[in-house]
């Protein structure tokens, strides 16, 4: 009964802040549907294409979702406990996060589409423009090199997890298939004129298809190498590439719409079991609410302030966010009014999302296990909950079974959804070298998707960073400095967006203040990572190479985002003597 009033005064929180915050923002930013967007005035088939709040939604919260909500809430409550991960979920999507993603939309719009790189141009210089955008392009590869291996650890993975094997291979060959689907499903809405509504009908029921099938046709590439996962993650850059370079109707669109409403049905599925196992008694809450101010020393001893603030980071807040949706939200938003439930009540949900993964910690008989196995676990058992009333479940190798389907059902909608944020990761990369280099015809976009995955292919195929004589997986290595990162470009971009209300005579504090938050807490992290490498450099330790190149990187974003901050000043401090740039 805990989980269910945990889970139940977290809806009702998001639910209200939606009816209430919302509706203060629509109305601050005037939101008019008589005003075009950019998706209709410059309409080009490839990226600026109309589609209606309910196609983008779930396009754009499947894009912005990705493993992030999963991860890591899951990782916070491992290190403090499942209370302190939970308020910061709602107070952070409610007071920082949501108002970052509809504020960035809105900019975006209201600028013909452009980015948030484009607007600070306009309103501050073309050295701050520079800047950002370089920082928003490195943000944008650290997502990459993170996602692209936890999901091909995802589908090399064949130990037992949860207990029972996890049916990576299997996985692997659903999600190919499911991208299958996808590309058939925007044929048929492109050329057979069948509505998206129609089409989502059809080929929804076919997504579970392919996850009965990924069990008879598993692709499990440990026979061709003795390092399958680092052949996923290359295997993984290269469809990147691919799907970068692909139109927005013929894949990004059609997947992301089945993603969002796989995910639908991912959520319901917990919450339904969630509910039934309240009643029964068989959802127990088994960790604490609090477990201290710092993590365990087995898992780094890092202190809860700041890094509660930069480990959960899609689930609250996340630069990532803006960054879609100035780059492919925008640019296919159909009317102002959409900006609402698609920029804020997607951060909303969102957070609902990462409070019902936290749920799966909160039930977890042991807490050792990957986030994604803990995550798959726990959504698997909630799913069983559900259809028990519809299909009881007799027998244990019935059991077993039912288990193992849903535990895969839980893997894919993991892999699903970091498909989603890879492939739109790497087009906004893409759009960032374009922008910065001025480029426009389709070999640039060849060129510049191409230099985007260069670095993620180099650091790939370094050698891994050993602890204890143990290989540490790629994404636990880089989860710190993406976590910095990408809440660090959410304060930049809160930032950015606080220079023009400012020159447009706006309640410019409802983003300044999540700014200077946001700001402080990241920038306290990267100092709490410059630490110990330092001391170890100093004492004459051999460290791994990627230890190097990740001190070189944090050392880059203090440097950028410090300059950023004068460059901000300096124009808030001159805005009564001069003039927006044309």
């Amino acid at each position: 009964m805990r989980l269910l009033l945990f889970f139940l005064s977290s809806a009702a929180f998001l639910l209200l802040a939606y009816r209430l915050v919302g509706r203060l923002l629509a109305r601050m930013f005037g939101l008019s549907s008589a005003r075009n967007t950019p998706a209709h005035t410059l309409r080009d088939g490839m990226d600026y294409e109309p589609a209606k709040a309910s196609y983008l939604l779930p396009q754009h919260f499947s894009a912005i979702a990705a493993a992030g909500p999963i991860v890591g809430p899951i990782l916070a409550g491992q290190y403090f406990g499942w209370g302190p991960a939970w308020l910061w979920i709602l107070l952070g999507c409610v007071f920082i996060g949501g108002i970052h993603d509809f504020v960035a939309l809105i900019a975006s719009v209201r600028h013909q589409g452009k980015s948030i790189g484009e607007v600070i141009r306009v309103y501050m210089n073309p050295r701050a423009h520079f800047l950002f955008l370089i920082f928003v392009w490195f943000a944008l590869v650290y997502v990459i090199i993170a996602f692209a291996d936890i999901t091909a650890g995802t589908f090399a993975q064949k130990a037992a997890l949860a207990g029972g094997d996890a049916p990576g291979p299997a996985v692997a060959s659903s999600s190919l298939l499911y991208l299958g689907l996808a590309l058939l499903m925007g044929i048929v809405v492109r050329y057979a004129r069948c509505s998206t509504n129609k089409a989502t009908a059809i080929f929804m029921p076919l997504v579970m298809g392919v996850i009965v099938a990924g069990m008879y046709l598993p692709i499990d590439l440990s026979a061709l190498t003795s390092h399958p996962q680092q052949l996923w993650g290359f295997v993984l850059l290269g469809y990147c590439f691919a799907a970068a370079m692909t139109p927005v109707w013929l894949l990004l669109q059609p997947r992301g719409n089945l993603g969002g409403y796989f995910l639908y049905v991912v959520m319901a599925a917990a919450v339904l079991g969630l509910i039934v196992g309240a009643f029964t008694g068989v959802n127990p809450v088994q960790q604490k609410f609090f477990t201290g101010w710092s993590a365990p020393p087995a898992l780094g001893a890092f202190p809860l302030f700041p890094i509660l603030f930069i480990t959960v980071a899609c689930g609250a807040c996340s630069g990532f966010h803006g960054i879609v949706a100035s780059g492919t939200t925008s640019k296919q938003l159909d009317r102002e009014c959409d900006a609402k439930p698609v920029g804020y009540g997607s951060m909303l949900l969102e957070g609902l999302f990462a409070c019902i993964s936290l749920s799966t910690l909160m039930i977890a008989a042991r807490i050792d296990l990957k986030p994604d196995a803990l995550y798959a676990g726990g959504i698997a058992h909630y799913a069983r909950e559900a259809i028990a009333p519809l299909w009881p479940v007799k027998g244990s190798l019935a059991a077993d079974a039912a288990y193992g389907v849903l535990y895969q059902f839980a893997l894919l909608c993991f892999a699903t959804f970091v498909f989603d944020t890879l492939d739109a990761c790497t087009r906004l990369a893409r759009y960032v070298l374009m922008e910065l280099f001025g480029w426009q015809t389709t070999t640039h976009r060849a060129i510049a998707t191409a230099l985007v995955l260069l670095l993620p292919a180099v650091v790939l195929a370094l050698p891994p960073v050993m602890s204890n004589g143990v290989p540490q997986p790629l994404w636990r290595v880089f989860w710190g400095i993406f976590g910095s990162s990408n809440q660090l470009l959410a304060a930049l971009t809160l930032l950015g967006v606080t220079v023009w209300m400012a020159r447009k005579r706006m309640a410019w504090w409802v983003t300044a203040l999540p700014a200077i938050f946001m700001m402080v807490m990241t920038l306290w992290s990267l100092f709490l990572m410059i630490g110990p490498y330092t001391r170890q450099w100093r004492a004459g330790a051999v460290l791994p190479a990627l230890t190097h190149v990740q001190f070189g990187i944090t050392c880059s974003l203090v440097v950028l985002a410090a300059w950023l901050i004068v460059e901000t000043a300096v124009t808030l401090g001159s805005l009564r003597t001069t003039a927006p740039r044309a």
